[in-house]
């Protein structure tokens, strides 16, 4: 404080004058990182990882392993997320969705992404591996590297990037069945077989809504190499066909009851059925709405196994 007249003023310290702008820019990089982990996709890895397990429980579920399970393929999953978008951020750059990222925004020198995703992945891995099991750990080394090295490649290269990269993106139900059950089944590869045939109306869709912004990028999805749209409505429509019937052995092999095979059915059509409306118009407004229907899609139909689930 110093005396101006009579009146005694009180003058901030200068630490603490330097302490909002420290804390804010402290918060703005935890938030980035936090980013670059990609928080949505994640969620739905850990989600499916969970049905997983779940239904691979042969009695009581161990809460425990759960956790353990969660943890590690949070953490590999974040790592994954974090690697692909060091080696994106180029591309990043160009497309109007992805250009504030904290990379290609210049908010995060890519040698703490690529450092900060290599610790994340490894680390996972190896708590995978010692506190579930080895398999699970090999699954999620699996999904990363092809991630990685096949599916974000090709990304630039062929419309098939799509098909390479619905391998590892339906494997996370895989790994919570093989920490329950100690090894993959029939019923596990059931799993895995929704999620891959789930993923493509869900990301055609995706592309047709964001065709403009994948071509700036030189991404070479399906929309943007064949921009009437044709062959991208006959894969929407053929996968999500498909999918019912494979979406119904659950029950058939009597892993589910009745709820779960009536439940499955009707969501399965209404897929299709906006598979098709996408499909038949071509516009960015029926491939938004075929984006929402996939989106609640799976987790009705992951709540359905759950709840109908037969002891094993």
């Amino acid at each position: 404080m110093r005396e101006q007249g009579t009146t005694l003023v009180a003058q901030p310290s200068e630490p603490f004058a330097m302490l909002g702008p420290l804390c804010g820019a402290w918060l703005r990089s935890i938030s980035d990182y936090i980013e670059l982990t990609k928080p949505n996709v994640t969620t739905l890895i850990l989600m499916s990882t969970a049905v997983g397990f779940y239904l691979g429980s042969l009695h009581s579920m161990n809460l425990l392993l759960l956790l353990h399970t969660l943890i590690g393929t949070t953490l590999v999953a974040s790592g994954t997320a974090a690697l692909n978008e060091f080696w994106e951020r180029d591309v990043d750059a160009k497309m109007l969705r992805t250009r504030e990222r904290p990379l290609p925004a210049g908010r995060m020198a890519p040698w703490k992404a690529l450092c900060f995703g290599i610790m994340l992945a490894i680390v996972g891995m190896l708590y995978l591996g010692l506190l579930t099991n080895w398999l699970a750990s090999l699954l999620a080394a699996l999904t990363l590297t092809s991630y990685l090295f096949l599916y974000t490649p090709l990304k630039k290269r062929t419309p098939l990037c799509t098909l390479v990269g619905a391998f590892p993106g339906a494997i996370p139900p895989l790994i919570g069945w093989v920490v329950a059950r100690g090894e993959i089944t029939l019923t596990g590869g059931i799993l895995y077989l929704i999620l891959f045939l789930w993923q493509f109306p869900h990301f055609l869709a995706i592309a047709w809504m964001y065709r403009e912004d994948y071509a700036r990028g030189g991404i070479a999805m399906l929309p943007v190499v064949e921009p009437n749209g044709e062959s991208t409505g006959r894969q929407i429509v053929a996968f999500a066909a498909v999918l019912i019937p494979i979406s119904l052995l659950p029950s058939l092999l009597g892993v589910t009851g009745p709820l779960y095979l009536v439940g499955a059915l009707l969501l399965g059509v209404a897929y299709l059925y906006y598979g098709s409306l996408a499909a038949a118009a071509k516009t960015t407004l029926q491939a938004r709405r075929l984006l929402q229907a996939s989106v609640i899609y799976l987790p009705l139909v992951y709540g359905l196994m759950m709840i109908d689930k037969k002891p094993l």
